[in-house]
């Protein structure tokens, strides 16, 4: 869907509501900054942030591949293409147990079928667990990625099904009952945003979900519609800042021309 056009001087640019996902999530990304990443609107968001504003951010395949600078999009963390430019390739274990469990990620992506208000994920099971509605895929690399990453970002569709006030089932912790509750257990870090087709949503002091910004023609009261609990709007809410040509140009003829994860394509 498109959400208008951003502007890059005289320039008038059409975006869509995934291509504004993936210049936020960039964003949020710092130089020098390491990263373990997925494939689908991370890897974009990663690459995007790499040929942008952060040239030295390091990125982690689950696979293996250290360092990564792949030439054309990976369609899966086994892709090959993944070991264009690498570091090193280690064994998966080595790339949780020596980088993740050893403190050395500093920004984990991660999505769910559910995400409460604290940002605690749901992708073990919709309903009761002993006799589920649905039965989801699980944790895989998630749980060790929110427990030991220093920061974590949130991408998913902003829909009221996705986002209840309490998770069916926590598969990966975030603030689990407020900020203390994760300290507690000795977690590292914890969720800083989540970025959906609406809004970013932060954490206040509690750890609890806020909206810090709104996308262009987007309101206040579809955000509410579309979220489980009463959610709360920072005192100076403002507009998401929307994507500029240059990144609309890598996004479309660079990182994924044939719109594979954004849709677009010829």
């Amino acid at each position: 869907m498109s959400r208008g056009d951003a502007t890059d001087s005289d320039e008038s640019v059409d975006y869509t509501d995934t291509e504004l996902m993936i210049t936020r999530a960039a964003q949020e990304l710092r130089n020098d900054d390491t990263v373990l990443v997925g494939v689908g609107v991370p890897n974009l968001a990663c690459n995007l942030a790499k040929r942008t504003h952060a040239p030295d951010l390091q990125m982690i395949y689950e696979s293996g591949t250290v360092d990564s600078n792949p030439d054309a999009l990976p369609l899966s963390i086994g892709d090959p293409v993944l070991a264009t430019g690498a570091r090193s390739i280690v064994p998966m274990y080595e790339g949780f147990s020596r980088y993740l469990q050893g403190g050395r990620v500093d920004v984990g992506f991660l999505g769910g079928a559910q995400i409460d208000k604290r940002g605690n994920i749901n992708s073990t099971a919709i309903g009761d667990y002993g006799d589920p509605t649905v039965r989801l895929p699980g944790s895989g690399g998630a749980c060790e990625i929110s427990s030991n990453a220093h920061r974590t970002l949130i991408i998913a569709p902003h829909q009221k099904r996705r986002f209840p006030e309490s998770v069916d089932f926590v598969t990966s912790p975030g603030y689990l009952d407020g900020e203390e509750s994760r300290e507690d257990l000795g977690l590292r870090g914890g969720p800083e945003a989540v970025i959906t087709d609406k809004a970013v949503m932060k954490f206040d002091d509690d750890g609890e979900l806020y909206v810090e910004t709104l996308h262009p023609g987007v309101t206040r009261e579809e955000v509410q519609a579309a979220t489980g609990w009463e959610i709360r709007f920072a005192d100076d809410v403002t507009a998401t800042p929307t994507p500029d040509a240059d990144e609309i140009r890598l996004i479309r003829e660079e990182l994924d021309p044939d719109g594979v994860y954004t849709g677009g394509g010829d």
